[in-house]
């Protein structure tokens, strides 16, 4: 392997980050519509703009109409927090964590909120026991762990007559999977994952019961005024109508709904899905054809199909981040080193943005990589 030849080819877009993800192809900042800017997102035309992002993300995730949509400050942190705290404490509460994300929500329900949550861990690479979930309690996790790369397959294992709520937190699952809304009382992402839009903004849907739990229910913590989606006990339908609590980008709103009309114009979610399976399939072939390289995520039922996480055999920290930067240098993969908190490892994006011709071409690349580490 140490003989192996620079490659030719270059990834035409190496854009392989795990967030913000690649822009849609095609995507020009000359093609944005700009008659919102400089404009008060509160006027006709910032409300109608925020409406129409609402509208397609409803659209092209099948959202029913059951469920509320709002764009909340804070990227999907913030709608998971303010999710959290406004929500828990009603009951008992489960949190399931098997990642860095997964682990900060732990850290916010027990040492902030000072919940006696039941927590369930396990390890990068694996998946807690679904079946230990109790119906009865509040469950808050991560659908498709981004710093490790593994989801939970499906939500088979979320009961039907639950008492308690479902938090998912979503971001890197939206627009990939075909999500199971009558199983999601209360479900967060960005817009910076699979649509490739910008960061800063985040996305909480909630369903009926989530909705029926703010209005009857007051935590005992003081709530700052971000987080506040109920007034007089009654939810404050305007922030899933385009009314923000805070003022966004309208730029960034004009940049998702590019997003959203290019997703249309794939044929909606089945399309990004699709896109999605090619990417994940193109890099498993890779994986297939090299010894060196595999999976964290043990089981394939459980493997992400965005945010793919890979093992390198020798690696440590310092080989990773020169390896990374190898291919940087040569504009092969940009952003591929694994989490900071994950085992040393890569971690290639194959969310709807990435063309799989591009993860084709980057297999030359990681092994003229590894060739140069090993013969260093």
């Amino acid at each position: 392997m140490t003989n192996i030849s620079k490659p030719v080819a270059l990834p035409a877009r190496p854009f392989f980050s795990s967030g913000p993800c690649a822009k849609p192809p095609g995507w020009d900042a000359s093609k944005l519509k700009t008659d919102s800017l400089g404009r008060s997102h509160r006027a006709k035309i910032g409300k109608s703009r925020l409406q129409l992002a609402i509208d397609l993300t409803r659209a092209v995730l099948q959202v029913p109409d059951t469920h509320r949509i709002g764009i909340v400050a804070g990227s999907d942190t913030g709608a998971v927090e303010m999710a959290m705290w406004s929500m828990l404490g009603a009951r008992p509460v489960t949190m399931l964590a098997w990642e860095s994300f997964g682990e900060g929500w732990v850290t916010d329900a027990v040492k902030q909120l000072k919940l006696d949550a039941i927590v369930v861990k396990a390890p990068y690479g694996a998946l807690p026991d679904l079946s230990t979930v109790d119906p009865e309690h509040d469950v808050v996790f991560t659908w498709n762990g981004t710093t490790s790369g593994v989801r939970v397959p499906n939500g088979d294992w979320i009961a039907d007559d639950r008492t308690g709520l479902t938090f998912a937190d979503a971001t890197s699952a939206v627009f990939a999977y075909d999500m199971p809304w009558d199983k999601l009382d209360v479900t967060t992402f960005s817009w910076q994952k699979v649509l490739g839009g910008e960061g800063a903004h985040g996305i909480l849907i909630l369903g009926p019961r989530a909705v029926e739990r703010l209005e009857s229910y007051t935590p005992a913590w003081p709530l700052p005024k971000i987080f506040r989606m109920t007034k007089g006990g009654k939810l404050i339908e305007g922030i899933f109508k385009g009314e923000t609590i805070n003022t966004p980008s309208m730029l960034a709103v004009e940049d998702v709904i590019f997003a959203l009309e290019w997703a249309q114009s794939l044929g909606g979610l089945n399309g990004l899905m699709a896109r999605s399976n090619a990417n994940a399939a193109a890099l498993d072939k890779i994986l297939a054809d090299r010894d060196w390289l595999g999976h964290l995520a043990v089981d394939p039922a459980t493997r992400s199909r965005t945010s793919v996480c890979l093992t390198v055999e020798g690696a440590d920290e310092d080989f990773i981040k020169k390896f990374s930067a190898l291919l940087d240098a040569e504009g092969a993969a940009y952003d591929i080193a694994g989490y900071r908190d994950a085992p040393p490892g890569l971690r290639i994006w194959c969310g709807a943005t990435v063309d799989t011709a591009d993860i084709v071409a980057l297999g030359p690349w990681l092994d003229w990589a590894y060739a140069q580490m090993k013969a260093a």
